[in-house]
């Protein structure tokens, strides 16, 4: 893509821009209610689309993209998905991303941070050892990551490494309504 210059403005226009029926009239997988501009969370290839801000210059905008998804996307009930939940895809998504990570490139080692939808999480990882999620500040409007910190040290990047998650300890997140740039 060239650089940020063009990639970020590209993958903006993902979610805002219109996609006419006639493009998923043919298929039983895509429908309307999968479709946030151009983004088809309803079929799991674009997953990770959201996070992929996190390697421009402007990787806070995979907060509010993730918020979004999570509230258009997710809902309680039978229909609750929107997609196909092909072999826990969907599901897996919505647990990743309302913990506030996500394995974009899982053989990199390290999780994408997205824009935790949950108060705090406790994970059991193995061998007796827990990873926990806290979120301060946490709210509907408070979509934006003013800090994160792993064992108390903070992260300088969007990333966090698996090993750390296997290993057990704790990941503090603090909320804010406008992003930390």
């Amino acid at each position: 893509m060239r650089g940020n210059a063009r990639f970020v403005p590209h993958l903006d226009s993902l979610f805002t821009m219109s996609l006419p029926d006639k493009f998923f009239a043919e298929t039983e997988d895509i429908t309307r209610d999968g479709i946030i501009g151009n983004y088809v969370h309803g079929n799991e290839p674009a997953h990770h689309a959201a996070y992929l801000y996190n390697w421009t210059n402007q990787p806070w905008k995979t907060q509010p993209r993730i918020r979004m998804i999570l509230n258009k996307m997710y809902r309680q009930g039978p229909d609750g998905l929107g997609g196909n939940d092909d072999c826990g895809q969907m599901s897996a998504w919505y647990i990743f991303s309302a913990l506030g990570f996500y394995p974009v490139a899982p053989a990199s080692g390290e999780y994408a941070l997205g824009s935790p939808a949950v108060h705090g999480a406790v994970l059991q990882v193995g061998e007796g050892k827990t990873f926990t999620v806290t979120v301060k500040n946490q709210s509907d409007k408070n979509v934006y990551v003013q800090s994160a910190r792993l064992n108390g040290k903070l992260l300088t990047r969007p990333f966090l490494p698996v090993q750390a998650v296997r290993q057990g300890g704790t990941l503090e997140f603090v909320m804010g309504s406008k992003p930390a740039k």
